[in-house]
């Protein structure tokens, strides 16, 4: 009974935290009301980029996980932290990068006018999909390598003595466990795009249900459209969620001696082609953001520092707040509630949190801690897919046995369970932390001027034309989120070759 209660309390938490706001919204705005057929069109059109979004994102990740788990080079570690660069980017910041490639004047159509062939436009529906996919690849990728990377190096020898197919006695068993909890992740995380299509869209016919909840508080502060918009958010990405949980079944592959993978199979020629392609198509963006931030570093106001810092503390407890609830939420239970966290609509979460204290205390009072609470709900859902393959590996193969020697609570998990998730762990936290380290959105509704975050601080400059100061914020923000991910990760793979 105590064990069921450690793992039911936190997500009763979780769920609280999400639902709480969403009813404090729909009872200001008076319960819910009809959805034009505008909004059912941008319903649709959510649903339709998300399904595409998620399906080439994961497809393209299986061939690039395969190959970074197959090859070791040098180099290797930090071209995998680095290819991880566009999830935990701010979205806005990405964008910019992406258009430098692939927009009018990008290198993309540079490189097409010359020789005769169209030009590229970023702008629609396939724009939408292009920035998912550069924002969802190295999600997609990470989430696969560590299932790879899981089988036990024995289980290869073995098969490799037998002549057995690898594909289909030990990957294609990994692949249904791992891959339909990644699509639905990246679904969910599309069905949620804001800053994307509000950029990228092109117009009505490319609208998603986060930008008409934006078009009805911004535009008509119809609190009640917008709260029913939410809700069939949250719906979908539920549907979804559970969908996945309910199919990502398979057996685990057994325990082993912890030994490297040593692999011997494939075409290094193809794996070297998927591995660069894959590095161009995520890379080539960061390199045309770095040209364009360097020169503004010089031109930074004093108050970017204290910005910074007030991101690392937010990312810091982010981190350990977010480790706190996912071990005892590393189930499938908890991992169904923590989808409540990227299923609701961001801006209604902070409304709602607004509505909720503002009885009590000033909202600007509570800035720094509210958006640390709401990036905690945010990174859970990415921290119990990530953790949970390991932990149920490691109660399937260790559970037994350490209760046979009268292992259990924290003396089982710190000498079975906990050195095998290290690095599911590591990547994990660093994670959370860079995810928090560039968010911007409950911040913009609680915070004081000069008490916001770097993401804010880059915002304000460019909503001050200060074009090139911002791209050197942008520049500071990338390197600080992608320092906070290394240190974390890299601490889970110390004397571990991933």
């Amino acid at each position: 009974m105590a064990r069921r209660l450690v793992s039911i309390i936190p997500a009763l938490i979780v769920a609280g935290l999400v639902i709480g706001p969403v009813a404090a919204v729909l009872w200001r705005g008076g319960g819910f009301t009809a959805l034009s057929d505008a909004d059912a069109d941008a319903v649709a059109f959510t649903v339709w980029q998300a399904f595409w979004s998620a399906l080439i994102s994961v497809a393209l990740a299986v061939p690039v996980a395969r190959a970074l788990a197959r090859r070791q080079f040098p180099g290797r570690g930090a071209l995998i932290a680095v290819m991880g660069a566009p999830f935990i980017l701010p979205v806005i910041v990405a964008v910019l990068g992406l258009v430098a490639v692939f927009g009018g004047r990008g290198l993309i159509n540079a490189l097409l006018g010359p020789v005769g062939l169209p030009r590229l436009d970023i702008y629609g529906a396939h724009g939408v999909i292009l920035a998912h996919v550069f924002f969802n690849l190295p999600l997609a990728v990470r989430l696969i390598l560590q299932g790879w990377l899981a089988i036990p190096s024995e289980r290869f020898q073995v098969a490799a003595s037998l002549g057995a197919p690898l594909l289909w006695l030990l990957e294609w068993p990994m692949l249904k466990r791992i891959v339909p909890g990644a699509f639905a992740v990246i679904f969910v995380i599309c069905l949620g795009s804001f800053a994307v299509a509000l950029t990228l869209g092109g117009g009505p016919k490319a609208t998603t249900v986060e930008l008409a909840i934006y078009q009805a508080f911004k535009f008509d502060f119809d609190l009640s459209k917008a709260a029913s918009l939410a809700v069939v958010q949250l719906a979908l990405g539920l549907g979804a969620g559970v969908i996945a949980l309910l199919l990502a079944r398979g057996d685990m592959l057994g325990a082993g001696l912890d030994r490297v993978v040593q692999r011997w199979d494939g075409s290094r020629v193809l794996d070297a082609t998927w591995i660069g392609l894959a590095a161009l198509f995520l890379l080539a963006p960061l390199g045309a953001l770095l040209a364009a931030g360097i020169p503004g570093l010089a031109l930074l106001p004093d108050g970017i520092w204290a910005a910074t810092g007030r991101s690392v503390m937010i990312a810091l407890g982010a981190v350990v707040l977010t480790m706190a609830l996912a071990l005892p939420l590393a189930t499938k239970a908890g991992e169904a509630a923590s989808l409540l966290g990227i299923s609701v609509s961001g801006l209604v979460l902070g409304t709602g949190i607004f509505l909720i204290v503002q009885p009590f205390v000033r909202p600007a009072s509570v800035a720094l801690p509210v958006t640390l609470l709401v990036n905690v709900l945010m990174s859970l859902p990415f921290v119990l897919r990530i953790l949970r393959t390991g932990v149920d590996s490691a109660k399937a193969d260790y559970g037994r046995l350490g209760a046979s020697l009268g292992l259990r609570g924290w003396a089982l998990w710190r000498i079975a369970y906990l050195p095998r998730l290290r690095r599911p762990m590591g990547f994990s936290a660093g994670l959370t932390g860079a995810l928090a380290m560039g968010d911007l959105g409950v911040i913009t509704l609680f915070s004081r001027p000069g008490q916001g975050t770097l993401p804010l601080a880059m915002y304000e400059l460019m909503g001050r034309y200060q074009m090139d100061a911002a791209y050197g914020a942008a520049l500071v923000l990338v390197a600080t989120s992608l320092a906070l991910f290394w240190v974390f990760d890299r601490g889970g793979r110390v004397n571990a070759d991933v």
